[in-house]
């Protein structure tokens, strides 16, 4: 029920000072003037609340009466999220348009989750049962691909006095009543929480499995593990949105969450257009049916922008805590931090580097500190996988949101303008580009794919290192000048670059490679370089291993074979073809 909660005293932009204020608590959300535009508490100060609003504050006026429910900006969770877009503070847009059209007048509110749509509810509990906090207490099927585990809000525990028969259900109608201390709290299949509280979970565990991309110079250069973090850094222009794009596509995460954060809006009209169409390649269901979008353009209010992050990370928590692993598409966070720095320039903060409040470094560790593979409070395993993109202006990777973002991440995708340029992409540079997750992930390559993945990985990134050593020579003097063994190191990292780093989206076969793939590509290579040194040792030219059959075969391997089996198994066979092909050259 709404109250109100003061007066409006002056305007700034998205920030509202309000005076009169009565029973107003730090980050309450609020609704301000006739219209009832959402906004949220963000100072308090004497008898004076400053509200960042989440609509257009035009036409508010002094006097206008601010009214409030009392509890702080929450999103809601629950069956039909899935295949939805929202906007920064969970409004579904698709709903939006139904209701206002093209264009969205301001003031609207609509809930999140449709109330009337009935679901399918499978209790997996019992009356009598004793019911732990976040535990599971039914089901959903929310989609083909997905199961919507239920579970009892991280506040609510205790006995089972009534839960429902299997059957249909809307959200309002309640499904279980718990009894604890002959108090009794009535269960429903969606609930709320507060954005910027980070939900409970039972203890974090050690990350061991690689979030899967299906990007090769990703998956075996630079790999990112489920439950890590990683940022992408890259001026206009790079390739940034298309590589979300592609792991949005191709990851083998359970729940893809994009958040499209201060982007233009041909860019999500391409994502919105495009997603619908795809269908996954291991389940064959569509991928929207795994897919939450939270499209928060430019041209939309600058503070919904700042909140578009919270409310996305705060769904992934919510599909973690059911067990699946989320991986969290923030794009970008440099659009984020520059809602940060203008709404911090409306509250006349003092500004510190760039402009940038002094408490941005707290606010990214806040981010991605909700990363991580946990064991939740039913005990399962889920984890949130952070990708987030930086856009330093000019590309200067100095700027302070890349700066103050290397120090909570351990993953680093550094996109290179030139590479972009030349039209290779993924645009990653593999001279600045690490990843600290080779140890953790080396155990399920070994196990899953071949106990050689890590030792073949360093080797053709030392060939890499030397290749940029020997391209400097290159550039004073031409590669005519230097010695096989030399010039083979360079022919070598060029089969590499253009057949393994570079990778077409548009292309069926090309756009994503399985981890055996990678590896039988990359070792199809290795093997090429090793044979290919020993003819030269015995005075072979390099000209002549070129012109060999089996040299345009390797240029030709990521357009050849796809990932039917009959393709993999002649892949599998190619290294072996590679040495006996190579060694025939010998007489």
């Amino acid at each position: 029920m709404l109250k109100a909660a003061g007066k409006v005293y002056r305007v700034m932009g998205p920030v509202v000072e309000a005076e009169e204020v009565t029973f107003l608590r730090m980050l309450d959300m609020v609704e301000v003037g006739q219209e009832h535009l959402v906004g949220e508490v963000v100072r308090l100060k004497n008898d004076k609340a400053y509200i960042q609003v989440y609509e257009d504050t035009t036409s508010l006026k002094a006097g206008d009466i601010i009214y409030t429910q009392g509890f702080p900006l929450y999103v809601e969770l629950g069956p039909g999220l899935l295949g939805n877009i929202y906007d920064g503070i969970q409004r579904p847009l698709e709903i939006l348009r139904e209701k206002e059209g093209f264009y969205i007048n301001r003031g609207v509110h609509v809930t999140a989750l449709d109330r009337k749509k009935k679901w399918h509810f499978e209790p997996l509990k019992k009356e009598g049962d004793y019911i732990k906090r976040g535990e599971v207490i039914g089901a959903v099927q929310e989609t083909n691909l997905i199961k919507h585990k239920i579970l009892v809000p991280p506040d609510a525990h205790g006995k089972i006095k009534w839960i429902a028969a299997g059957g249909e259900y809307s959200l309002e109608e309640k499904i279980a009543v718990l009894v604890e201390k002959d108090s009794e709290k009535e269960i429903f299949m969606y609930q709320k929480w507060p954005v910027r509280r980070p939900r409970p979970y039972g203890e974090r565990v050690p990350v061991d499995e690689p979030l899967i991309t299906g990007q090769r110079v990703i998956d075996t250069l630079f790999p990112v593990a489920k439950g890590g973090c990683v940022v992408v850094p890259g001026g206009f222009g790079t390739g940034k949105t298309v590589i979300q794009h592609q792991i949005a596509k191709w990851s083998n995460a359970d729940i893809v969450i994009y958040v499209g954060c201060g982007e233009r809006g041909n860019e999500m009209t391409d994502i919105l257009l495009n997603f619908p169409k795809l269908i996954d390649p291991v389940t064959k269901r569509p991928i929207m049916e795994r897919t939450i979008f939270i499209a928060n353009t430019s041209n939309m209010p600058v503070a919904a922008r700042e909140a578009s992050i919270y409310t996305g990370i705060t769904l992934a928590e919510y599909y973690r805590d059911m067990g699946y692993s989320v991986a969290l598409m923030a794009d970008s966070t440099s659009r984020w931090a520059e809602a940060l720095r203008e709404l911090s320039g409306r509250l006349e903060e003092m500004p510190l580097e760039e402009g940038f409040p002094a408490y941005l470094p707290s606010r990214l560790a806040e981010f991605y500190e909700r990363a991580g593979k946990i064991t939740t409070l039913n005990n399962e395993n889920g984890s949130i996988t952070i990708i987030a993109s930086v856009s330093p202006p000019g590309g200067d990777f100095s700027e302070p949101v890349t700066s103050h973002t290397k120090r909570f991440i351990r993953c680093f995708w550094a996109l290179d303008r030139d590479l972009a340029n030349a039209r290779h992409y993924p645009s990653i540079s593999w001279i600045d580009s690490y990843s600290e997750y080779l140890d953790d992930v080396k155990g399920w390559w070994h196990k899953n794919v071949d106990k050689d993945w890590l030792s073949m990985r360093y080797a053709i990134m030392e060939l890499l290192q030397k290749e940029q050593r020997l391209l400097q020579v290159v550039k004073l003097v031409g590669p005519d000048i230097l010695p096989h063994r030399q010039r083979l190191i360079l022919e070598t990292c060029t089969i590499f670059k253009n057949t393994f780093l570079q990778q077409s989206a548009f292309d069926d076969i090309d756009a994503y490679s399985s981890s055996r793939k990678q590896f039988l590509m990359l070792k199809s290579i290795i093997k090429f370089y090793e044979k290919s040194d020993g003819l030269i040792k015995k005075g072979m030219n390099i000209s002549e291993i070129k012109e060999s059959q089996i040299y345009q075969e390797l240029i030709r391997m990521r357009f050849k074979y796809s990932e039917s089996k009959e393709d993999m198994d002649k892949l599998a066979g190619l290294p072996s073809e590679v040495e006996s092909s190579l060694e025939g050259l010998e007489f």
